[in-house]
């Protein structure tokens, strides 16, 4: 016959038991999803430095030549918060799209932008480019692995340049809801900001994406690569990244040599 003190030790047991399971399932859990955001944020776009080596994308807002790239890692740049200056007024049609051309070295990438949803960063771009401010810039990170994109917006060309002010993040559930892993699918043709991996740190620095990559819904997607601009940037993936690696340079060096945006 099984005593009360008995059963009390042998509730105990199980409870323990369970725990035990819970525990274990949780460590589980937490390590694959530790494995998509590392992955994730060594591809995500950081504006500032050496985020962008990582998955996360990151964009710096100093002043010009320190606004923070994409880089592939997921360490933001501390200078991407201290604004030195203010970010530009609106002055787009937030009902209009518009159209940022990119003249590179390697072709033309066009990018379609939709006011109605990011006026805020369409709006920076439009101030941006009528100051000349991507030209004559490098596309400094590539990645090939994980996530693929490739990443522009920097005056320094190593990450760490910015505006020197900084945009809040916008239209974030276009690409639906994250799934169990903490991540969507930014489609191919897809353009995004990069960030420190702080909300509203956008800069400058931004990412386009040549293959469905999966990240955290972080990076605002703003714009959308025609089809000629797509296979431009394909073109450069297809070369590959500086020395072999699946993260830096793009092997194929690319120029923004000249930026305009237009309202369609």
């Amino acid at each position: 016959m099984v005593t009360s003190d008995q059963r009390r030790r042998q509730l105990a047991r199980e409870k323990y038991a369970r725990q035990q399971q819970r525990r274990e399932e949780n460590r589980r859990k937490a390590k694959r999803r530790n494995t998509v955001v590392a992955a994730a944020l060594a591809v995500v776009l950081a504006a500032g430095g050496a985020v962008y080596a990582s998955v996360t994308l990151t964009d710096d807002g100093s002043d010009k030549g320190s606004d923070n790239a994409a880089s592939g890692s997921p360490t933001p740049t501390p200078s991407q918060s201290e604004s030195a200056n203010p970010e530009p007024k609106l002055s787009v049609d937030a009902k209009a799209s518009y159209a940022m051309a990119l003249h590179t070295n390697e072709g033309d990438v066009t990018i379609t932008m939709d006011a109605a949803k990011t006026p805020r960063t369409v709006n920076s771009f439009s101030h941006l480019a009528a100051k000349k401010y991507f030209d004559g810039t490098k596309c400094h990170r590539l990645t090939t692995k994980g996530i693929f994109v490739l990443q522009c917006g920097d005056p320094k060309g190593d990450g760490t340049g910015g505006p020197g002010y900084t945009i809040p993040d916008e239209n974030l559930g276009a690409l639906g809801k994250a799934g169990t892993e903490g991540t969507v699918t930014y489609p191919a043709g897809t353009v995004a900001m990069a960030n420190t991996g702080q909300p509203g740190s956008g800069g400058s620095q931004f990412f386009l994406v040549y293959k469905d990559t999966k990240l955290p819904p972080s990076y605002t997607p703003f714009g959308k690569i025609d089809a000629a601009g797509l296979e431009v940037v394909e073109k450069v993936a297809g070369a590959g990244v500086a020395g072999g690696a699946t993260d830096g340079a793009p092997k194929k060096a690319v120029t923004i040599e000249k930026a305009t945006v237009t309202k369609k």
